[in-house]
């Protein structure tokens, strides 16, 4: 089990006596829990990133809790499958969006999906079998280099999983590759995983690695983002954050000596 795991659990376990204790009306232990829940919880994503790696295969069971804005509704309206598309997953777990999703695609499209246990993997394909899915092709792999060609998927997904990526910066290049251009990209993020990415930072890397942010679902702390895959030599438009060095006053005025593209609105 991984360093991070280990703070998580033992948060969950300070929080469940943070109810004990306030069912008992122990103002003094209920507030003194909440504080070690919240110390635990920051040491579980800070030991998430130094230690990188996927959610160990035994926890997966876990991964049929509810998840709101981050469940398989929400994910297939924002990601919009079609009949006849190629979609691809990373780290589809036990498949709880991808058998939807693949549902959707059906007769003619299929899903793609990569993870780096086989255990995950085996179990999805029993579920697919079960409710009988049949256009979900797995493989086996880190997702460092995805073994895809060029332009080959209309649309991508991933709930939870660009934090356990050691270098979620290269996924997001290589996610951009496979994406024909305008693909569609969701990432999904929940602040109570350990390898929570947050929504600054998700679109900070997107926008360096060729994707321009079209909505999100949900809050900061839980959302869903999409985003659309820019073609490699079109105009890419600022970062929506507001840092970095479009927020100085000189790179303001540069860009607004810019030429525009007219079609797109982005700035050269």
């Amino acid at each position: 089990m991984r360093p991070q795991d280990w703070a998580f659990f033992a948060a969950l376990a300070a929080a469940v006596a943070v109810v004990v204790a306030a069912i008992r009306g122990d103002a003094l232990a209920a507030v003194a829990g909440c504080g070690v829940t919240a110390t635990l919880m920051w040491a579980s994503h800070a030991l998430s990133r130094r230690y990188h790696g996927p959610m160990p295969a035994w926890g997966r069971w876990g991964l049929l809790w509810p998840r709101h804005v981050l469940g398989p509704g929400p994910l297939a309206r924002l990601l919009a499958p079609t009949p006849g598309e190629r979609i691809f997953e990373l780290g589809p777990g036990i498949g709880v969006h991808a058998l939807p999703i693949a549902a959707a695609l059906s007769p003619a499209g299929s899903l793609s999906v990569l993870d780096v246990q086989p255990l995950m993997l085996d179990h999805l394909a029993r579920r697919a079998a079960r409710a009988g899915v049949h256009n979900i092709e797995a493989t086996i792999a880190n997702g460092r280099v995805l073994p895809y060609e060029p332009a080959s998927f209309d649309g991508a997904y991933l709930i939870d999983v660009l934090g356990e990526m050691p270098d979620a910066r290269g996924a997001l290049l290589e996610l951009h590759r496979i994406l024909k251009p305008g693909g569609r990209l969701v990432v999904g993020e929940y602040f109570v995983d350990p390898d929570f990415v947050s929504f600054g930072s998700l679109v900070t890397m997107a926008h360096d690695a060729g994707f321009s942010l079209e909505g999100r679902r949900g809050i900061r702390l839980m959302y869903l983002a999409r985003f659309v895959a820019q073609s490699a030599n079109a105009c890419r438009p600022g970062p929506v954050t507001g840092r970095g060095p479009a927020s100085t006053p000189a790179a303001r005025s540069a860009a607004a000596a810019a030429p525009v593209d007219r079609s797109s609105g982005a700035r050269c």
